[in-house]
């Protein structure tokens, strides 16, 4: 059965304005076929999108700046120029733990160079992917723990993977010694393991598998997560909501999630986004 690629529908606009914390803005323009979570290239977007367009839906309902997050050095240089020639994007720079076997001392200390630059305000994506074996965990580990170090040189979040790999994550943010601020990039765990991340402080960022049916843990989550410490992100073009999965995701496609979650917290949107855009200064810096 062939996959669907055409783009989904605008949603109507949020009565509010909010920001997508985590997207990958090269994969959606084309700039990469491929990448850690989709070797097959299956999720790019097709030719002559540009960023702009991309912003362009976005702030159309009312996502007005985007979070676009680096993977491995040639992602992460390609964010980190385009956050700095494009208003209202800002960017991550880490190498993946799937890639975690590149992470050479040379390409850390790029990285790091970069984490120092401006608009990049985070070191991420980075920690542990028990999930695939593209990346020996000994490798993963190691990268992890200097991820950490990296971002708490430059003072910018730390945005966390985690796949399959709750415990030892925990571990390794407690031994090495956790940055001011780590994010949990698109939160996986169920209602134990969110309790225990907001004891410690760390935000939890919610993308569109909260939508999904068989999401019940997740949704539990939600309901122990203080507001004050949630996010929003799409993972764009990977995880799109309900009612659209298996077609590309978009910054666009936010306030289908945002929704949901605040109908979870008891909240109206216009709370919740003002309460996530809050957030986003506080984990991000001034935008």
């Amino acid at each position: 059965m062939s996959r669907d690629t055409t783009p989904p529908p605008v949603p109507p606009p949020l009565d509010g304005e909010v920001f997508d914390s985590h997207c990958h803005l090269d994969i959606m323009v084309g700039e990469r076929q491929a990448s850690t979570a989709d070797p097959a290239g299956t999720a790019a977007q097709a030719t002559g999108v540009t960023v702009q367009d991309i912003l362009g839906a976005a702030r159309s309902v009312g996502v007005t700046r985007l979070v676009t997050i680096g993977y491995d050095l040639r992602s992460s240089r390609w964010n980190a120029a385009t956050a700095r020639d494009v208003e209202g994007v800002y960017a991550g720079v880490a190498v993946h733990p799937n890639e975690a076997h590149h992470a050479t001392p040379e390409t850390l200390d790029e990285i790091e160079r970069l984490a120092r630059e401006p608009h990049v305000r985070a070191v991420g994506e980075t920690g542990l992917d028990y999930y695939r074996d593209w990346s020996p965990k000994q490798a993963q580990h190691a990268s992890f723990r200097a991820h950490i170090e990296i971002a708490k040189r430059t003072g910018k979040a730390l945005v966390i993977h985690d796949r399959d790999a709750h415990e030892d994550v925990l571990k390794v943010l407690a031994d090495q010694g956790a940055p001011d601020v780590v994010v949990f990039h698109s939160f996986s765990g169920d209602a134990d393991y969110a309790g225990r991340c907001v004891k410690e402080g760390y935000h939890l960022s919610f993308s569109g598998p909260v939508t999904y049916k068989n999401a019940t843990a997740l949704r539990e989550a939600v309901q122990v997560t203080p507001p004050e410490l949630m996010l929003v992100e799409t993972d764009a073009p990977y995880l799109p909501p309900v009612p659209h999965r298996g077609r590309p995701n978009a910054p666009y496609l936010i306030p289908l999630t945002l929704r949901l979650l605040a109908e979870l917290k008891s909240l109206t949107e216009a709370e919740l986004a003002a309460t996530i855009s809050a957030n986003g200064e506080r984990v991000f810096g001034a935008w």
